[in-house]
């Protein structure tokens, strides 16, 4: 029997999130939305995984949006 986890996130990689947020919204609705540099000012995938990765605020607020809207 397969196991249910209560945490949205398990399983999804953070490169999936951020990559799945893009496609659905774009980087310019994305930097409306969640105010951080790294969508707002020359952003790639690679950028924003490298900031994600290293300031846990930034990381938390992406992923409550993927879950808000994408889960």
């Amino acid at each position: 029997m397969e196991q249910k986890h209560k945490d949205p996130l398990h399983g999804v990689t953070l490169e999936t999130i951020v990559t799945e947020l893009v496609k659905r919204f774009g980087w310019d609705v994305l930097g409306a939305r969640i105010n951080i540099k790294c969508f707002n000012e020359n952003p790639s995938i690679k950028s924003s995984l490298t900031f994600l990765r290293k300031t846990p605020w930034a990381r938390k607020k992406v992923e409550g949006f993927y879950i808000r809207h994408l889960t």
